[in-house]
């Protein structure tokens, strides 16, 4: 038996037995053997590349998984939705003088395109976007950590979510690229705050540990119309998360977000350290996890089953 569920305007086919589905899904997965782990920051080159979940977290609260679904790892790019989050009610609509929203087509730690567009960022997803995203945060909060933190904690409801120290280290460690790209805007005026400031909040923003079933919970209100399915607080405008589910949708993959949209059609956010989300409006979240990574940077393993579980369920937002 299945249930049909309305997202969109669109009826989605949920079967009963959505854990058994999953099951077989990861199952398949795990036949794939492209990719190999981010090795370029040394903590996370140590990770084990056999691990592999899967989470479906509904509207209605059920939250169902398998695999390594409650092991932590490094989130990395995904947390650039946090921060975006925070920047984005503290400067309203006067952000986008600083950060394009508009799809690169460049590698996500390109020098030479912020050169050209003289420290404007294409959009928040790339990690000059990012970076100067984090300026708005240090520039905007007494204690920026600590407000990205404890949003993180609300959102997924659970006060044990925190930042890998060593990961933390060894980014700052090996950040030379993108401490480039911190000066090169300074040079243009479009950092307000002490470089080396911003720098390590966004090192320590890309080192929080969260599992799949974290990072379901915790976005759950992107596909709830900006409210928090759990509490039921407004996290976000409508507008507002609508916006965020847009430049997912045509900048969260990577230079793989066009592919993505269209072999699987769901506003999505990766992560070198093999994380990926899947916002599917009206429905839940999808999240998974397998470090090893394609050409692109994002989990091959993960792809594979968000894109299978997609297809099975008919959850394109098109």
């Amino acid at each position: 038996m299945t249930q049909d569920v309305i997202s969109g305007g669109q009826s989605i086919h949920a079967p009963d037995n959505l854990k058994t589905l999953l099951q077989t899904i990861l199952q398949q997965a795990l036949t794939v053997n492209d990719g190999k782990v981010a090795d370029y920051i040394p903590a996370l080159a140590e990770v084990k590349s056999d691990y592999c979940a899967l989470t479906v977290a509904t509207l209605d609260g059920q939250v169902t998984s398998v695999g390594d679904a409650t092991a932590t790892f490094s989130i990395q790019s995904i947390s650039k939705i946090f921060g975006l989050m925070l920047a984005m009610e503290r400067m309203s609509d006067s952000l986008w003088e600083r950060v394009q929203m508009e799809p690169s087509g460049q590698p996500f730690n390109s020098i030479v395109q912020l050169e050209w567009e003289r420290g404007i960022p294409r959009n928040p997803m790339i990690n000059a976007g990012a970076i100067l995203v984090s300026d708005v945060l240090v520039s905007h909060y007494s204690a920026s950590k600590s407000a990205v933190l404890s949003m993180v904690r609300g959102l997924c409801n659970r006060d044990t979510v925190c930042v890998d120290s060593r990961v933390h280290e060894s980014e700052k460690d090996h950040g030379a690229r993108n401490a480039a790209l911190a000066y090169l805007m300074k040079s243009f005026g479009n950092i307000e705050s002490d470089v080396e400031e911003v720098l390590d909040h966004y090192f320590w923003q890309c080192a929080l540990t969260m599992s799949t079933e974290d990072l379901a919970r915790s976005f759950a209100f992107l596909a709830n119309r900006g409210k928090c399915p759990r509490s039921g607080n407004q996290i976000t405008s409508h507008r507002d998360a609508q916006r965020i589910n847009a430049l997912l949708s045509t900048s969260g993959m990577y230079d793989q977000s066009g592919q993505f949209a269209f072999t699987v059609g769901l506003p999505a956010k990766s992560g070198v350290g093999g994380g990926i989300v899947a916002i599917v409006p009206d429905y839940g979240v999808i999240a998974a996890w397998s470090p090893p990574l394609n050409s692109f940077g994002n989990s091959a393993r993960g792809m594979a089953m968000i894109r299978n579980l997609a297809n099975q369920l008919g959850l394109s937002v098109y």
